[in-house]
């Protein structure tokens, strides 16, 4: 797909400024005419576009790409704008789904995390309701099934029941690594390089992290997989389908940034949510691994701490583990580059996360002060 962005103009443009207006971030004038030109990628829109991104946990960038586009259209259903029901080969996405999700959340029912995609377990959770109130269990949100749904009121109170799941799920560990399943995911590779900068190459860089990561977990006794060799480069849907299929109970994504001009950097950590109008998502485990990891590398480096964000990204939404996307530095910074360049500094980067997932497991009074995990005490 192109990308869209200010100054573009046709009818590409067209459709999405009507996206923009159905969802209200565009407006017309006394005269009932769209703001601007219809088919110019013009300020206004380049505003909406921000403001949709900024709403959606999406890259704020202004400019309308695969992601951004998906995002709008998926934003256009509402429930009960069409029948809803599990396809395995291509299932149904859309902000008509995610309400659904949230609706059977509030109800008591399990359809996993509000991410808007209809899967198996959404499926499930919908027979189950319809199991409960008397219906024909086939899993399809027809009108008499949504009728139902609409007609009974919030039972589950305090705080979102999936983040209650998904807190639940990781209690039920006994604290140890051994014996877990991690997926560690370097991106970019192949014939993408990714961040270059400073002498850097993004690819590079994180496959080398995700390995002294892997060794050391492989230590602790964690199965331990990465999503591509050192000449591959799969897209976000199939590192997310990996990490499904291996039964991944944590995804660690590891990147670098670039941006113009050589003041910006640190290391940021992201996990999946958003604060919508009308639901929150989050990953509540995915928040605090990222939280973590994020003060373990301030603390064992000297890295700026861009601290831990809320995103929709594909690759943080497709997984059904908690995940987590570490940006370990900028590649168009000289500051981060000297660093990253050393394999010592590699070293007390994998130390950290390192650290950072063996605490997320450990019961409170068991924690130790952050920066104190080393590898002989994670051992034991």
């Amino acid at each position: 797909m192109l990308l869209f962005r200010l100054g573009d103009r046709g009818p590409a443009i067209a459709e999405i400024r009507v996206k923009l207006e159905r969802l209200g971030l565009l407006h017309r004038d006394g005269n009932q005419e769209l703001q601007g030109a219809a088919d110019v990628f013009d300020s206004t829109t380049d505003r909406a576009v921000r403001g949709f991104q900024q709403d959606r946990g999406l890259r704020v960038d202004g400019i309308v790409g695969p992601e951004t586009y998906r995002t709008l259209d998926e934003a256009q259903r509402e429930l009960g704008d069409r029948v809803l029901s599990y396809i395995p080969a291509r299932p149904l996405v859309g902000d008509d789904v995610a309400a659904l999700q949230q609706r059977l959340l509030e109800l008591g029912f399990d359809p996993g995390r509000c991410d808007g995609i209809f899967g198996r377990t959404t499926e499930a959770a919908l027979k189950d309701f319809q199991r409960n109130i008397g219906l024909r269990a086939d899993g399809t949100l027809g009108p008499g099934t949504l009728r139902s749904l609409e007609q009974l009121r919030k039972t589950v109170t305090g705080g979102s029941p999936s983040e209650r799941r998904e807190e639940e799920r990781l209690r039920r560990g006994s604290g140890a690594l051994a014996g877990r399943v991690v997926v560690l995911d370097p991106g970019h590779g192949g014939d993408d390089p990714g961040a270059c900068g400073n002498g850097l190459t993004e690819a590079e860089i994180v496959f080398d992290l995700a390995s002294r990561i892997e060794g050391r977990l492989g230590a602790l006794g964690v199965t331990t997989h990465l999503t591509r060799s050192a000449d591959s480069a799969p897209s976000d849907s199939e590192r997310a389908a990996f990490a499904n299929e291996v039964l991944a109970e944590i995804f660690v994504s590891l990147h670098l940034d670039a941006v113009q001009g050589s003041a910006a950097r640190g290391s940021s950590c992201y996990f999946y949510g958003a604060s919508l109008p009308d639901r929150e998502v989050r990953s509540a485990v995915g928040e605090r691994l990222a939280d973590l990891i994020s003060r373990e590398i301030t603390s064992r480096t000297d890295l700026l701490d861009g601290r831990t964000h809320p995103k929709t990204w594909e690759l943080l939404r497709l997984t059904r583990m908690p995940a987590v996307r570490v940006d370990v530095g900028y590649a168009s910074s000289p500051v981060d580059a000297a660093r990253l360049v050393t394999p010592e500094f590699r070293d007390a980067l994998a130390e950290a996360v390192v650290a950072g997932i063996q605490r997320l497991y450990l019961p409170e009074h068991l924690d130790v002060p952050t920066g104190q995990f080393r590898m002989p005490a994670l051992t034991r």
